[in-house]
């Protein structure tokens, strides 16, 4: 541990120093320490939300174009550094290096479309009833913004949320997940060179009950936007309220993939096992809850059961391996403990449901498939957020959309069918914020909103133009 790198907090445009740092952990291989992270406490983020205070008005009327080049340097590096980038993500979350590269790219191509939104804001001239009086409709940007993301996008999701608040001109405080504080600070070294003024952008890393609640609790704190477990969101969500702070969050989701009798049975296989297993099924997209029409079930059971043996799980800078570890030993023992569950509430294993060995110590966990569930089961109704889906047998189309919209939560849902009748119907009807036809449910475009109903989202959409409605506010003007 003596020659582990200690990466400090950034405060006013200074990286800073704790008392205390916490080791960050390859769930590939427990013995591949990637770094210790400096552990924030209240003070510091104290000091955070201040210097940010200072910085606003004058990143408020920033130039649009310096604003803009700033974000751009941000994104143009991160692209440029996606191997390296993504080989760090791969070793704290566990992504499989493929998909980890992806996700650079993606958040690469995040801060380089709002460096382009930043030249794009426009508002509106109306005519006011009152002869002589012009009205103007114009946005600003709110002020402080608190951030706090989640384990599973570790430098998507961060991406996805500092991107449109700088570029409206906020200024940010953000905390990272504590398990994958590696990527957020990357993103941090990349912006501290990149030309933004002190305090426009701070990072303050720790736990959640310390330095997520300093966040929440802030006095200079104008909007929070939270990515996480509905518990947690639920609780930020009164506090905010409470006081009068806009809040965004994105929580859990249970998201249904149908799969009707006219379904293409290979494309309907292949995009379930994406939905459900890809990502160690760590997605909040993810489709654990497969509903399928009786005229296929039996032929759709068998043929998944077949692709999931073929799915190679190892360590994630392994080449060739489709599926790496669950990100933490917390989180695998959840997901044993819902495979249990599942199987005492009777639901049939049909493959999987036991910790894979490799050559190194890790938390592999085989991909793992319940059949022959019903509605009512926990493992049906609850976001077990690991790499467990189970099959329900339904009559037809409608008792299928019926099921699918029977849940708390509402944020992607999918239909595999070849019936235009069917998918229209589904498009229409399914209450989610995002709908995907003949496609998994998990993977969306950076440059289109995202968000969902019911219990997995609260607030204004993230991403795309859409952002816009939760880093500004706006302001009327009459001109006589």
């Amino acid at each position: 541990m003596a020659d582990v790198q200690r990466y400090d907090n950034y405060i006013d445009g200074q990286w800073v120093g704790s008392d205390r740092y916490q080791a960050n952990t390859n769930p590939s291989d427990l013995s591949d320490v990637i770094g210790e992270y400096a552990q924030a406490d209240a003070g510091q983020v104290e000091q955070a939300f201040a210097a940010a205070r200072r910085a606003f008005p004058a990143w408020a009327t920033f130039g649009i174009q310096a604003r803009a080049d700033a974000l751009e340097k941000v994104g143009v590096e991160i692209l440029a550094r996606r191997e390296e980038l993504g080989t760090l993500l791969a070793r704290e979350e566990g992504k499989t290096l493929p998909e980890a590269i992806g996700e650079v790219a993606r958040a690469g191509n995040i801060f380089k479309y709002f460096a382009g939104e930043c030249l794009r804001q426009a508002g509106e001239t109306l005519q006011s009833v009152r002869p002589g009086v012009g009205v103007e409709v114009t946005r600003e940007p709110l002020g402080v913004i608190g951030l706090i993301t989640p384990w599973n996008f570790p430098i998507a999701i961060p991406a996805w949320k500092i991107a449109p608040a700088l570029a409206f001109g906020n200024c940010v405080v953000i905390k990272p997940a504590d398990l994958v504080p590696g990527c957020a600070w990357a993103i941090a070294e990349i912006i501290s060179r990149a030309g933004f003024p002190a305090g426009v952008f701070n990072l303050v890393m720790g736990r959640g009950r310390e330095v997520g609640e300093a966040i929440v609790n802030a006095r200079d704190v104008d909007a929070v936007s939270f990515t996480g477990s509905v518990g947690v969101g639920r609780g930020i969500a009164q506090a905010c309220v409470a006081r009068g702070t806009k809040v965004q969050l994105e929580m859990g989701g249970k998201n249904p993939q149908i799969v009707l009798d006219d379904a293409d049975l290979k494309v309907a296989v292949e995009l379930c096992t994406q939905s459900a297993f890809y990502s160690t099924g760590q997605r909040c997209t993810a489709s654990s809850r497969i509903i399928v029409t009786e005229g296929i079930y039996d032929r759709f059971v068998e043929a998944m059961v077949e692709r999931i043996k073929k799915i190679k799980v190892g360590p994630a800078l392994e080449q060739g391996v489709d599926v790496g570890p669950v990100v933490s030993e917390a989180q695998l023992e959840q997901d044993l403990r819902y495979i249990e569950i599942g199987k005492q509430e009777g639901a049939r294993l049909a493959c999987g449901g036991e910790r894979v060995k490799c050559g190194t110590e890790g938390y592999f966990l085989a991909p793992t498939l319940f059949v022959d569930s019903n509605p009512s089961m926990r493992v049906s109704r609850e976001e077990i957020f690991g790499p467990v889906a189970n099959v329900v047998k339904v009559k037809d189309y409608d008792e299928a959309l019926a099921m699918a919209n029977d849940t708390e939560f509402g944020l992607s849902a999918g239909i595999c069918t070849t019936s235009l009748k069917h998918a229209n119907h589904f498009k229409r009807h399914a209450q989610a914020g995002m709908v995907m036809i003949n496609l998994p449910t998990a993977g969306v475009d950076y440059h289109v909103p995202f968000g969902g109903r019911k219990g997995s989202s609260y607030g204004p959409r993230e991403q795309g133009r859409y952002a816009q409605e939760f880093y500004t506010t706006v302001k009327t003007t009459y001109i006589g």
